[in-house]
């Protein structure tokens, strides 16, 4: 399996897991919703609880003749105990009290008021207070949710790629099925074309011409295909080449295909450019680029190449008098094609995007219909 199928996989498990936790997280939410307030009302009854105690204590207190008080104190809770005007009689955190008796409580704390009847102590209120928030709440829904999650993913993931099993293996027949087809039509579209040009040497003719076209045609087809086929495993190194020199061979063989339907190739190539890619996607660029010309340009027009340098850049061109291109952005999306009865498989341009796009090669395209277009790249 290559590296892009499995993070598509991945990618894939991911946002199942994803749409899975978020419908779970709808009734998760409101679970938590019910768990934070029923938490709130134990932690409530709790220090309603201390508080009581506390009370009693200063009750029991003005019972006796004890001259000492040991008001109870709490690691958990603050008290406050006020006499007349709010005044702090007593303070376990006396800043607590203080914003207490002047009513600047804080949403994170909760506390019970308690009204005192007459005590020894002269004490008018009792306030028990403490701090309070969900973070246990939310740190065990956050490790729970961060648990469920892995356990969704792994178990997506194992799904995804138990039902993606048949498609990879009939993936991996239709691969074999491509490699062979490939190979075994190599050689007879050789020998094809040598006996095609032996012929043509011998004598020259329409039907001759024609069958030689479409022969180049045919092997357009096959290079296209078999780039397509091996360029996600091969690795097409870089070489140093003479794009002049290169250019002028591929626009020869062309030649005949061009005039079949009598339009007329003009070339404004300058001499000696040169530049380091590989030979097969270059190739890939101008035959694409140059038959796509001759197929969509209608009789007797002119196709103009051109092959110059624009500061430090090499800039080649294809300029028809063709139809015309409705949609400039979709032409390079693969199995795309303008015109289905012009027929071809719609891969060529996106393979030239792709050469592009790896070696950094960038494309313009301005085009008018029924006027023609113009094909630039511009090479960094």
């Amino acid at each position: 399996m290559i590296k892009k199928d499995k993070r598509y996989i991945y990618t894939l498990a991911f946002f199942y897991s994803m749409l899975i936790i978020f419908v779970v997280s709808i009734p998760a939410f409101f679970y938590i919703s019910v768990e934070k307030k029923s938490y709130k009302q134990t932690q409530m009854q709790n220090l309603e609880h201390y508080a009581y105690g506390v009370e009693k204590s200063i009750y029991d207190f003005s019972r006796t003749n004890k001259h000492i008080f040991h008001f109870p104190r709490s690691l958990f809770y603050t008290s406050c105990l006020y006499g007349k005007n709010r005044k702090i009689l007593f303070a376990t955190d006396e800043s607590m009290c203080e914003n207490i008796a002047a009513n600047k409580m804080q949403e994170n704390i909760l506390s019970k008021n308690v009204l005192l009847s007459t005590n020894r102590l002269q004490a008018k209120e009792l306030t028990i207070a403490k701090s309070f928030s969900y973070k246990n709440i939310y740190t065990k829904a956050f490790i729970a949710a961060l648990f469920l999650g892995a356990i969704i993913f792994f178990m997506t993931l194992f799904f995804v790629k138990i039902s993606l099993r048949p498609l990879e293996k009939a993936n991996r027949y239709l691969t074999v099925f491509f490699n062979d087809a490939m190979h075994e039509l190599k050689t007879p579209l050789g020998v094809m074309q040598l006996n095609l040009e032996f012929l043509r040497s011998k004598e020259e003719s329409k039907v001759l011409r024609r069958l030689y076209n479409s022969m180049q045609s045919m092997i357009l087809i096959y290079e296209d295909i078999e780039y397509h086929i091996k360029h996600t495993h091969v690795e097409y190194k870089a070489e140093h080449l003479n794009f002049s020199h290169f250019l002028q061979n591929r626009i020869e063989v062309f030649s005949d295909l061009a005039r079949i339907k009598d339009i007329d190739i003009e070339k404004e190539i300058i001499d000696n450019l040169s530049l380091n890619i590989n030979r097969i996607e270059l190739q890939r660029i101008i035959d694409n680029t140059i038959s796509n010309a001759i197929k969509y340009s209608p009789k007797k027009t002119k196709i103009i190449i051109r092959l110059y340098k624009e500061a430090d850049h090499i800039i080649f061109s294809v300029q028809d008098q063709g139809v015309g291109i409705r949609d400039t952005k979709k032409i390079f999306e693969r199995y795309a094609r303008e015109d289905v009865i012009q027929g071809g498989f719609g891969i060529g341009l996106s393979i030239v995007k792709h050469i592009c796009d790896k070696n950094g090669i960038e494309i313009s395209v301005k085009t008018q219909l029924s006027q023609g277009s113009l094909f630039s790249y511009r090479f960094l």
